[in-house]
């Protein structure tokens, strides 16, 4: 027998799930064709990073590269250790006289050229004999230390910015960025103080300038968002050019994982990143340099290139919401990186190892390669739009709708490595509404595309095929089947009175891509 008390309790429990189905129920996009918002922010697009320079004159990796490219169209390209001595780049005679040999820089720098990218070139790391100790970090031995000497430390990055003017153009090398060393706030990085760092940025500023002085140099390229107001104070203090300041930003906790054994966890705030790149902007605009661009060098998820979190399908519907709500406050957005032929702990072989990139070692697309190449599909014209997790856009007569659900995952006190080679399903969010008003009248191709929990999902795939140390020919080939982002509805319509009107079930971390095509 069910007494008062439960009756009310039940009455109670049956009112907050009807209104929890309500809410979650309830989203709309709501946009009217002709209520523009401006021209689409492209920090999404404009850069992407990878490894060090020496993977960059691998085939794979530049087929790698070249598919990115056409699906994602990134602009700028960051790597590493473009000074390292397997480039070849500098050695000095018995007498100490420099030999410079710029023909491995030419070999890479002339592949991106060719696929239409460019180089956000990294100065660093310290080729041997500039160096001042036996220091060094990665597998690939990169020496840490500030230089020897700094008149041929300014006379190398001089007879560089000298030969790339010479070889590519003062117009294609103005659109290039120079940017000072890589995370030298971090000893793993760099074993000089802060003060060595920014005797060396100075002198690598004073020879960029002297070959032309609209040529862009920055940094502090630093880790955790660090060094900002100290670049800047320097700078200013000394006289120091300082076109752009770059930085780094991650959401797990720690620090350097250069030994891949830490212990990581997602931070617990969902909107970190966001928080950490707001707070630079801000930094920067307390200052003399208000305006200054500001561009993050390196983000992800996490810092580690073995975090299973950068294969799943969550990190997805991560990087969509980051990207949405930095966009007016970076000029670039770096993802790192674009593949997971990547060696810094040495190369992986392991299919899926947590890799920072948007494809494996086997060429297979991670979701997070979809949230990307839907972001390049988006129009020029962004339309107004009060919904926070969508980018409605147009072009001519056509509407592209890209929309996420992002559901932080609470990982019960499990780190990465457990939480995320878990089988997650993803539960329902609701329904979606998407109501688009003052079409152009006629008929449209409507294509809707979808990336999630088993769509466009090769990590969940391979976690259902027991997650094979090596995989065969023919699971390659079943796991790119899974990943042909082929759309899951494609009709013909008509819009009469002007007006779209179109319902989505969404669930948790679901990526949707619509398009209207104006047919004639």
């Amino acid at each position: 027998m069910i007494n008062s008390k439960s009756l009310k309790q039940l009455a109670f429990l049956t009112v907050l799930l009807l209104s929890f189905s309500s809410a979650i129920a309830q989203r709309k996009i709501e946009v009217d064709f002709n209520k523009e918002k401006g021209i689409l922010p492209n920090v999404f697009k404009e850069g992407v990073g990878a490894g060090r320079a020496f993977e960059g004159l691998g085939e794979q990796w530049q087929n790698q590269l070249r598919q990115v490219k056409k699906d994602c169209d990134f602009t700028y390209l960051r790597f590493h250790a473009l000074f390292h001595d397997e480039m070849d780049v500098y050695k000095e005679d018995a007498n100490g006289n420099p030999i410079y040999n710029w023909q491995k820089i030419d070999q890479l720098f002339d592949f991106l050229l060719s696929i239409k990218m460019k180089p956000f070139v990294e100065l660093s790391f310290m080729p041997v004999a500039l160096r001042t100790n036996d220091q060094t970090v990665f597998h690939w031995k990169a020496y840490i230390s500030p230089p020897k000497s700094y008149p041929k430390y300014e006379a190398l990055i001089e007879a560089f910015v000298r030969h790339l003017e010479q070889r590519y153009g003062k117009p294609e090398v103005k659109q290039w960025y120079f940017e000072v060393w890589n995370e030298p706030n971090l000893p793993s990085f760099f074993s000089g103080s802060q003060q060595e760092y920014f005797k060396m940025y100075a002198a690598a500023a004073k020879a960029i300038k002297k070959v032309d002085p609209t040529y862009k140099v920055g940094g502090p390229a630093s880790a955790g968002t660090q060094w900002v107001k100290e670049t800047i104070d320097f700078t200013e203090k000394n006289q120091v050019p300082l076109d752009f300041i770059s930085t780094h930003y991650y959401g797990v906790k720690g620090d350097l994982d250069e030994t891949g054994n830490r212990v990581l966890m997602m931070k617990p705030d969902k909107d970190v990143v966001i928080k950490a790149i707001e707070r630079v902007r801000q930094q920067i605009d307390e200052t003399s340099k208000k305006g200054l661009e500001l561009h993050i060098t390196e983000w992800s998820s996490s810092y580690s290139p073995l975090d299973p979190v950068h294969d799943t399908y969550q990190n997805a519907t991560y990087v969509l919401n980051v990207l949405k709500n930095t966009e007016h406050n970076a000029n670039s957005m770096s993802y790192w990186t674009f593949s997971d032929i990547f060696e810094e702990l040495g190369q992986s072989d392991k299919p899926f190892h947590g890799g920072f990139g948007l494809m494996t070692i086997n060429d297979l697309k991670k979701p997070t390669y979809f949230a990307y190449k839907y972001l390049n599909q988006l129009g020029k014209t962004e339309l107004l739009n009060k919904d926070s997790a969508s980018w409605v856009c147009k072009t001519d007569e056509n509407v592209q709708l890209l929309l996420w659900n992002f559901t932080y995952s609470n990982q019960n006190g499990l780190d990465n490595a457990r939480f995320y080679t878990q089988d997650i399903p993803s539960k329902t969010a609701g329904n979606t509404t998407i109501n688009i008003k003052n079409l152009v009248n006629g008929k449209y191709h409507l294509l809707l595309y979808k990336t999630g929990y088993k769509q466009n999902d090769i990590y969940t795939a391979y976690a259902e095929m027991g997650r094979p140390e090596k995989l065969s020919f023919s699971q390659i080939e079943k796991l790119k089947s899974l990943s042909t982002d082929a759309p899951t509805k494609s009709k013909k319509i008509s819009v009469k009175n002007g007006e779209f009107t179109y319902n989505v079930n969404v669930n948790e971390n679901d990526v949707y891509f619509l398009k209207l095509v104006k047919t004639n």
